[in-house]
């Protein structure tokens, strides 16, 4: 999309950052912050959830769309589950380790820390928590990030509780695991100084590298996810929410802007056909007999075929305006949010196991000519009935405006319709927990992964693509604590990158290493019991074996560390059942007698130490 020229469309565009800390425990109870499987819970509940009002009276718009379709909320609860996440028990003090790291990303984006923090309540009720609210505090505002084409400010920094994974869906149901219930996560919110795609990726690149910097946030799919804020100036502002990468940012801000433009096309060329939406109408009688499977499995289960007349629609409702998202596709996830499975149209009939007959009916049955669209849903009565009418809405939307709204991202850089925007009505005070002190003095400014990358190069001799690797790293604050426990920095970016890499392509299960197993390896190397060449076949017996400790599991495949005698003894062994070879070859033996020495060896000895013996008895017999 990047024939349009930002500046004249007038772009605005801001970015939310969630981003998980890793934390010890969650945010208002002592539960570890560690995922699980589904199949490793041990109970499960059901809630139903529906909107509250705030303190002023009033009812959020989204929450009310959201509970229109009443669905049962399955929650999967583990050992480790406590009953502050099943809104069983009061939630405890926030949790001081979060605020800490909150802090740190606050002086990181130049922000000013409030004096003190207020827990409020965020009206939820998608079922992704068992209270029905998330509670969120505003912890510091007024920052700034620089990028290439001018600075970002940064309105605001909220520490919240993660929400409730979904594990599976249907209509009317939504199963969710606990485990990530609580995890704390900073919402970085920026001011909409953003002005194209490119620079939305710029500065969420840049909030990513100064979260990373703590050392302190958790890392992989799903740890930290991009809300996108868009608008153009004759358009809406529109938030995107769930972008998963840093690629999908400036596809999604460019595929908005593009549905925006094509909406505002669609509504002139709407207005100048003098387009009008009619009245829902029934029309289950037209299709008694149709052979479509949709609308045949809707009315034999006693449901109805609901339909409404787009006057002056025709062809428009098929139109393009996203990258195979069109009119009709946004008519559809109107009708989706209200439980229906989505819509027909004419511009796409026949088609579906709909005949022509079918709809020359359906036209005839609510008055459509053929220069207008009809749409239609077939459903159980009351689903049928509430999808068409939010159909009949957005369509008449369509005539007049680009709809301000709430959009799921899409793996394509497309975007589908959630809700309404949210209001202010969604939130008020927390009265369960306290408010918090806050004191930046007390947090020291963490060094900048950039910082890191120079000064790895500059202690270490690593090269720029090393020093990289490793200050980029999710292990990178491994790799720091075995340096401060003696290790060589080569050696600690070796156990914990590229053994690691290696043995992941020798399909050794690598996920089950836990930091104390590095740790431990760390420590057999400080202390000389381990050889740098054991250090593959220790972490493999680790991941093999988790409930393992490094020094155990040396012990039981005899990794420990020979002495120089030892090593000799061995080495010698090694030359004098080559001794034929030794005589006639001299040191060109070397090669094939060092790998033997290594095998016998198994790790036991550095292969500087090995090298330099076997060449002495080398040189002895020859």
């Amino acid at each position: 999309m990047s024939e349009y020229d930002y500046e004249e469309l007038g772009l605005i565009a801001g970015l939310e950052i969630h981003q998980q800390l890793d934390t010890a425990s969650k945010l208002y109870c002592n539960c570890p912050t560690v995922r699980r499987e589904p199949e490793e819970s041990v109970r499960s509940f059901t809630r139903y959830l529906h909107p509250t009002r705030s303190e002023l009276g009033e009812l959020d718009d989204a929450a009310v769309e959201e509970s229109r379709v009443e669905r049962e909320f399955t929650y999967l609860a583990f050992d480790s589950t406590c009953l502050v996440e099943e809104d069983d028990e009061p939630p405890h003090r926030l949790d001081h380790e979060a605020v800490t790291v909150a802090l740190e990303v606050a002086q990181l984006l130049d922000m000013e820390a409030l004096d003190q923090a207020q827990i409020m309540r965020k009206i939820v009720v998608d079922g992704s928590n068992t209270s029905g609210f998330q509670r969120t505090t505003l912890v510091a505002n007024d920052g700034e990030i620089q990028t290439s084409e001018g600075a970002v400010g940064i309105e605001d920094l909220m520490l919240e509780e993660e929400s409730a994974q979904r594990i599976e869906e249907s209509d009317r149901a939504v199963t969710f695991g606990l485990d990530r219930l609580g995890i704390p996560l900073v919402e970085i919110g920026t001011k909409p100084d953003i002005r194209t795609p490119a620079q939305a990726r710029e500065a969420a690149e840049q909030i990513g590298m100064l979260l990373r910097s703590t050392g302190q946030v958790k890392r992989g799919l799903g740890t930290i996810r991009q809300d996108v804020n868009v608008s153009i100036a004759d358009g809406a502002r529109v938030e995107m929410k769930g972008v998963q990468s840093l690629d999908g940012i400036e596809d999604l801000v460019a595929n908005e802007v593009h549905r925006q433009v094509r909406l505002l096309e669609l509504k002139d060329e709407l207005a100048e056909r003098g387009a009008t939406v009619g009245e829902v109408q029934d029309v289950t009688a037209v299709f008694e007999d149709s052979e479509s499977g949709v609308i045949k499995g809707a009315l034999d289960a006693g449901g109805k075929a609901m339909a409404v007349p787009l006057f002056g629609f025709d062809g428009l409702v098929g139109a393009e305006i996203q990258p195979d998202r069109r009119l009709g596709t946004e008519f559809a996830d109107h009708a989706k949010r209200n439980g229906a499975g989505g819509i027909f149209h004419t511009d796409e009939l026949p088609a579906y196991g709909v005949t022509e007959d079918e709809v020359a009916a359906l036209r005839e049955a609510v008055g459509a000519g053929e220069d207008d669209a009809v749409a239609m849903v077939a459903a159980s009565a009351d689903v049928a009935a509430q999808a068409i009418e939010a159909v009949a809405a957005r369509a008449q939307v369509a005539l007049e405006e680009v709809p301000e709204e709430t959009r799921g991202a899409n793996e394509d850089g497309t975007s589908q319709y959630l809700r309404p925007l949210p209001g202010a009505a969604r939130m008020y005070p927390e009265t369960d927990v306290p408010p918090v002190d806050l004191d930046p003095s007390e947090v020291e400014i963490p060094e900048l992964l950039t910082e890191k990358v120079e000064r790895y190069q500059q202690e270490f001799g690593f090269t720029e693509d090393l020093a990289n690797q490793m200050a980029y790293s999710r292990r990178m604050p491994l790799f720091e604590r075995g340096i401060e426990m003696g290790v060589d920095a080569n050696t600690a970016a070796n156990v914990v990158e590229s053994t690691v890499i290696e043995l992941r392509r020798d399909d050794v299960p690598v996920t089950k290493l836990t930091e104390s197993h590095f740790e431990g390896v760390f420590a057999l190397l400080a202390d000389g019991d381990l050889a740098k060449e054991g250090i593959p076949e220790l972490l493999t017996a680790l991941a093999e074996n988790p409930e393992l400790d490094a020094e155990t599991a040396a012990e039981q495949e005899g990794l420990g560390s020979a002495g120089e005698n030892e090593v000799r003894d061995i080495i010698v062994e090694v030359v004098e059942r080559n001794e034929e070879q030794v005589k006639e070859q001299g040191m060109g033996a070397f090669s094939a007698l060092m790998g033997e020495s290594m095998g016998a060896l198994r790790g036991k000895a550095e292969g500087e130490v090995v090298s330099s013996i076997l060449r002495e008895e080398i040189q002895k017999r020859s």
